[in-house]
């Protein structure tokens, strides 16, 4: 399959990139794509939730009432879960999150997003490309004449641009990766996925 390259003007420039039937049409894998994304949403939980258990939480352990007679449940101390400042049963504990998935299905799964994205013509590829400053201006400019302002975009560099990250950053909706980076959530949580012609070809070589 051959898709348009354009220009940071947003015309195109009379070239072809070619996407791969083995990274962009393959049959997708559902289930590949659900472990993936899991996988990146656990690895963002910090896992640091704490409460405090009976024996933490500080008190007199002081039997407060006689064991019989008094018509209520026995009590042993403060510290009884079930009174008001006392500790939390099965409260969370500090945990880690992360699970390992193998290399083979995290690539499978990112196919199978690309394969979706590229069914519903959400991908772009533009010629490379740098700014000579940070200019949130003139990124702006630059997703407006590629007609996917208002959209959720993510631009995959083939490498580190200082310039082009810092002038996108303070727009809502937009996000730089390097293609090394690009994940199966990144691919699926833009509307418009956007390459650069070096970032195109370096992805189809490492997937």
């Amino acid at each position: 399959m051959e898709i348009a390259v354009f220009n940071i003007a947003g015309k195109e420039t009379g070239r072809k990139a070619e996407l791969k039937d083995t990274v962009f049409a393959i049959e997708p894998n559902d289930h590949a794509i659900y472990l993936d994304v899991k996988q990146y949403l656990a690895n963002q939980r910090q896992g640091t939730s704490k409460t405090k258990e009976r024996n933490e939480v500080s008190g007199s352990t002081r039997k407060i009432k006689r064991q019989k007679g008094t018509g209520t449940a026995r009590a042993g101390s403060v510290k009884n879960p079930l009174f008001v400042g006392g500790g939390r049963i099965f409260g969370p504990q500090p945990r880690d999150y992360r699970f390992k998935l193998n290399k083979k299905v995290k690539q499978l799964a990112r196919k199978s997003a690309l394969t979706y994205k590229a069914k519903d013509n959400g991908i772009l590829v533009v010629e490379d490309f740098s700014l000579e400053a940070p200019k949130t201006r003139e990124y702006a400019s630059i997703i407006s004449n590629l007609k996917i302002d208002g959209k959720k975009s993510l631009l995959v560099l083939n490498e580190p641009d200082k310039n082009i990250y810092l002038s996108s950053r303070n727009l809502p909706n937009t996000k730089v990766v390097l293609y090394s980076e690009l994940t199966t959530y990144d691919i699926l949580n833009s509307t418009s996925l956007v390459f650069v012609e070096s970032s195109l070809e370096n992805i189809q070589k490492s997937l």
